[in-house]
Formats: structure tokens, sequence, C-alpha cells
């Protein structure tokens, strides 16, 4: 999949996609609200199996997200940019289970995983978008109809490469 700000490239398919508030970087920092350039690989994948099914054919490794799933974006926490299973954790975090249907289907990149570098960017997913190109924290997101789409064509020599 290609990404650049004017949309997702992915099997022959365009798509309209969310980029991060602060555009695009080669300099990813925490909490810049930039989409990191590069290469990166999906290497897991969460549902909330309480609001819909996963996708039927997902090739991915889909995980049901609840309640005390966290993900660490803390630079001082040892696990920091790790997904977490804990009903509190002391460090900054991000729970995986929202009230908005964001993270109905969330899929996981590499950036700056697994071998985190604190400040460098953590909790950089594939989701739901909130409208139509509403800007993200970093992430990339999509239309839902899309990303499951996506996320069933998805294969093991897949990867999401984001240009300006």
């Amino acid at each position: 999949m290609v990404v650049t700000r004017w949309g997702a490239r992915f099997m022959r398919r365009r798509f309209p996609c969310a980029i991060g508030r602060g555009g695009m970087t080669d300099a990813k920092r925490e909490g810049d609200g930039a989409t990191p350039t590069g290469v990166w690989h999906i290497v897991s994948a969460g549902f909330r199996p309480d609001r819909r099914a996963p996708p039927a054919h997902a090739p991915l490794a889909l995980s049901p997200l609840g309640p005390h799933d966290l993900w660490s974006d803390d630079s001082a926490d040892p696990h920091y940019n790790h997904a977490l299973f804990a009903l509190d954790h002391r460090f900054s975090h991000e729970r995986l289970r929202r009230a908005d249907p964001l993270y109905d289907l969330v899929l996981f990149s590499d950036w700056n995983w697994p071998d985190a570098s604190p400040g460098h960017g953590s909790a950089i997913f594939v989701h739901v978008w909130r409208r139509p190109r509403y800007p993200t924290a970093g992430c990339i997101a999509f239309r839902p109809d899309h990303l499951f789409w996506i996320a069933e064509h998805w294969t093991d020599r897949s990867r999401i490469i984001v240009r300006r």
C-alpha cells in the first residue's frame, strides 16, 4: 500500500485516507501529530467483537480487544510502544477498547517496534477514520468498509509505504 497526503493505493484500488494533523515527517517525534514516512509492516490487528465480526477472510492475526488492552505511549515506560494487558498502568497509555469506533478494527504497524527508541513515536496504527480525511495523531485512517477490504486482502508480503 502506498500512502501519500492525497490518499492510498492498494491492490490496484485507490482509497481516501486521513493522515496525521502534522502532515508527514522524516523525523518522527512523540506527540508531533505527524505520520512518519518510510516502509512499515502490519504485525497484528485487533477488533471489537461486541460491535462487529472481524473481516471474514483476513489473513492477519486478529485479536479481540477487551477493556484491559492498552498501548504504552510514554517514553519513560519500559514497555514504551508495546501492547499491554492491564486494568491500569502508571505510565501514559492509550486504551485500545474505545468508546468511539476508531479501533473497531485496528492494524498495528511495526513503526518503532519491537525495539522502540523512546521519543521516536508510538502507536502508529491503521484504523477507522472519525470522518472523511479528518486528521489523526499520526496514524493512517480509512472509511470502515475500505479498512475491512484492506484487512481482507492484506498478505505477508504487503507493506505500507508512506511518502510525500
